[in-house]
């Protein structure tokens, strides 16, 4: 018996794992619905890049391990340049494509950044990535 309860164990594990990721997929569909707390405010970075080739290098960048903020220091071309910060922002005060992308992303850090893909806004090409919730 013992075996089989290890055995159902292993298969709960491995079940969240699996649901985590499938979480975040859904989080981004659902344009911030399941495991996230709703948030009025969030700490936001981003990088903007009018073309969509230079966005493009740098989420390349960032998915090869790079920090965040150094990319953005190095790609960003508006007045957040110090590493993209944003700082905190409330819903309404963001434009509908970037806010729905924002709000759908959990907290993470600069070093291990969870980035939003290339969001395209009348200022151009953003990546996004956000830093707390309340």
């Amino acid at each position: 018996m013992g075996k089989n309860k290890q055995g159902s164990n292993e298969k709960k594990s491995n079940g969240n794992k699996g649901s985590a990721s499938t979480t975040q997929a859904e989080q981004s569909e659902n344009k911030g619905k399941g495991g996230l707390k709703a948030a009025t405010a969030i700490n936001v970075r981003h990088i903007l890049c009018e073309k969509h080739s230079k966005a493009s290098e740098a989420l390349e960048k960032i998915q090869g391990g790079q920090r965040f903020d150094k990319v953005a220091q190095e790609c960003s071309e508006d007045k957040a340049k110090a590493g993209g910060s944003l700082g905190w922002m409330t819903r309404g005060s963001m434009v509908g494509a970037f806010q729905e992308a924002a709000f759908a992303l959990p907290p993470s850090t600069v070093d291990k950044p969870i980035i939003s893909s290339l969001v395209k806004t009348n200022f151009g090409y953003h990546i996004i990535m956000v830093e707390g919730r309340r």
